[in-house]
Parts: C-alpha cells; structure tokens; sequence
C-alpha cells in the first residue's frame, strides 16, 4: 500500500484535474496533497482504509449525514476509485480471474487542496514517444466462448441459482504515444455524466459513464441503475419501451438497488422516483430508474462503500450468487471496468459506476463491456450487445 504526502506528489507536473464530479469551478486550481493506492496484497479492509485516509487528510466522511461546508481555503475534496474486484472482496464474494492491467490500483484515494492561482492545463505523459498509434484490438474471449458463458449463465437461472448475471468481457491493444489525450477524449462522448481522467505513476483511467452508482447529499441517497439498450433510433426506442425482456430484468435491479439502499437508510425511506426513463448515451438507448433514500444516522464512507458495491447493474440478482458466477465464467478480471469513480467532498459523494470506462498501463489500453443475462437471453444478441457498448470507445481511442 502506498501512500503520499505533499512531498511525494508536489514534484508531478501540474495541470487541470479532470476528474469526474469534482466541483467546476475548483478544477482549475486544484492541487494533489496526499495519495493513498491499495492492492490486495496490501491487506486490510479497502472500505475502512479509505474512511480512514479520507478521515486523517481533512475529509469527514465518518458521518455522511453530518452538515458539512466547502472552505475555499482548506480541502476541497477527494477522488475516489474502488475496483470490482475491491467491491467483490467488500462483500466477501470472490474476487474473480485475476487482472489484466495489474499496474491499476484496486482502491485509490487522492486528496485535493486549493493553489491560489489558476494552474496550465498540462497533463503527465505515461510514454514519450511522439505521435500516437493503437493496435488491433485482442479479445479476451472469441464470440462463441462469449455465447457460451451466456449458455451457463441461463442454465444457473434454470437450476435457480440466479436470476440474473452480467457478464463482461475485455479486450486489449498495444499502443506507442500518450495515451492520456486519447483518454481524456471519452469524457467529451454525449450522455458521459462521469466523464474525466484519473491517473498515477503508470497507469491512467477515463471514463464516459453515464450512470450513478451512488450519490449522497444533504444526507439523501440517490442510485440511478441504467439496464436495457438498444441502437440510437426510433425504432429502437419503442423497441426498448415495449421489450417485457428489458423491463423484466430492469426492474429485477432496481429491487436489487432498494435492498442496497435499504441496508444504510432510514427505515421506510426508499423509494422509486423513476421507473424505465430512456436516455440516450452516444448511439444507443438505455434505459435508467432513479432510487433514493435517506441516509441512517451516523452513515459513514466505509458502510456506503460495503453496501453499494460493487453495483448491482454490473452484477447481478441475487448479488452475492451473481458474483460466484462471475468469477467462474469471466475469463479476465474487470479490472478499471465495473467499479466506481467520482468526487467525495464535504457533505457530497458522488460515484459514477465505471461502464463505457478505459484504461492504460506501460504498454497496453485496455476496455471493457457487457450486459445483464436473463433467462430470455439470446447468446448472438448479448455479443452484439456488447460490441455496440465498447464501439464508442474504440473509435475515440484510435483517432489520436
């Protein structure tokens, strides 16, 4: 486990953080004043570090319902990444195949002050070399081992082991240049509500995820679980709306989200603000429901961390008997996929689920993508599916 206190990180390049939720107009004069980077091999309960780390840097996050006030002059916030497989050990599920992109962090938190004036927008480079040029992408599995890991998943449903799994895959490229420019490009893609970058000594993240994996403010509770898809036309809108297919395993989640959210609530204050609203994000319709809550008393980061991840839409129903089906078919970890990346200030979290999200280490981009298998699943159009989700990305990855 590392971590860094201004000594360590003040000798980086400076420029304009671009992390996803972090407050607008602090961008430009944020500066890194403590980092805390965990593997699994550090030991130790990746929720309780962060609470702690936060905690000792400035940040109260052991009582998330407690008033708390921005101060322009003392810690602005922090940004927040857990992993899927940080989620999975949260849970006490396992932790799945190991990763392809081992460079990544599994947990990072990285605490942010004020400079007093505007910093260059400059970014770190992870490579040197001039130009940039992105390889053939290599998947992680071929279509027909894609196809017949869906196969398993609906023969777990018929034994009623699951009702539902999300199954994700990874593909991978070699690239030479910067990868950062190429990442940093994801945020700009339409519906990228979590779009940005986060980065370390050698290994980047950007995502384009639309969705909320959680959000906490004024001591409210806000998910907004994103299941169903379908291509960007009106066709494909009304197919969406009218698919019992999609509203079935929609809604599975979003009971799934209730449960969650009831762990750490008020008793009696879930509820389902939104049901099956169709949005848009690049050239496909997904379909997303709002939950919200009211914090517990005394709701700390670690408790909102044990009961939100890893999310539900990335997982499956039952959650904890998804996840067993997901270490046993995936063939890779998910790595940077999955997870949760966003801002935790004073008063506010707010988390977006790593979907439609890339990463990079020394020699490779990495991607990831999937979609929930239900009982009515077609293994062809769960491939499909797939490749429509990582197509957006790829094509911003390789312009350069």
């Amino acid at each position: 486990m590392s971590e860094n206190g201004p000594t360590g990180v003040e000798t980086l390049p400076p420029g304009v953080i671009d992390m996803p939720a972090a407050l607008a107009g602090c961008r430009g004069r944020l500066v890194e004043r403590a980092r805390l980077e965990w593997r699994p091999a550090d030991r130790g309960d990746p929720a309780a570090l962060a609470e702690e780390f936060l905690t000792a840097h400035g940040l109260s996050v052991a009582d998330l319902t407690r008033p708390a006030a921005h101060r322009s002059d003392g810690v602005c916030g922090a940004a927040l990444y857990v992993s899927a497989a940080a989620g999975a050990l949260m849970t006490a599920a396992p932790p799945g195949a190991p990763t392809p992109a081992p460079a990544l962090p599994e947990l990072v938190a990285v605490v942010y002050g004020h400079a007093d004036e505007t910093i260059p927008a400059r970014r770190p480079a992870l490579a040197g070399a001039d130009g940039w040029w992105l390889g053939d992408w290599q998947e992680s599995w071929t279509p027909r081992q894609h196809a017949e890991a869906v196969e398993a998943v609906r023969a777990a449903i018929g034994r009623g082991d699951v009702y539902q799994v999300n199954l994700v895959g990874h593909a991978a490229a070699r690239y030479a240049g910067d990868p950062l420019p190429a990442l940093a490009r994801l945020g700009a893609l339409p519906g990228a509500r979590y779009g940005g970058t986060l980065t370390g000594a050698d290994w980047a993240i950007g995502c384009a995820s639309p969705e909320t994996l959680i959000e906490v403010d004024a001591g409210r509770l806000i998910t907004r679980p994103i299941k169903g898809t379908r291509p960007a036309t009106a066709a494909g809108r009304r197919d969406l709306l009218a698919s019992t297919k999609e509203r079935a395993e929609h809604v599975m989640i979003v009971d799934l989200e209730r449960n969650d959210l009831a762990r750490i609530a008020r008793t009696g204050s879930v509820r389902v603000d939104e049901l099956f609203a169709v949005r848009r994000w690049c050239d496909l319709w997904q379909a997303e429901s709002t939950v919200s809550a009211a914090a517990g008393d005394g709701l700390g980061l670690a408790d909102l961390l044990r009961a939100v991840c890893p999310g539900g839409s990335v997982t499956g129903a039952p959650k904890l008997a998804a996840l067993h089906e997901i270490a046993a078919l995936e063939p890779v970890g998910r790595g940077a996929g999955m997870g949760a990346l966003g801002w935790v200030g004073p008063g506010r979290v707010d988390l977006g689920l790593t979907i439609r999200t890339a990463a990079a280490d020394a020699g490779r981009l990495h991607v990831w993508a999937g979609g929930g298998i239900t009982w009515g699943s077609d293994p062809a159009a769960e491939v499909a599916e797939a490749a429509a989700k990582s197509g957006p990305l790829r094509a911003v990855l390789a312009a350069g």
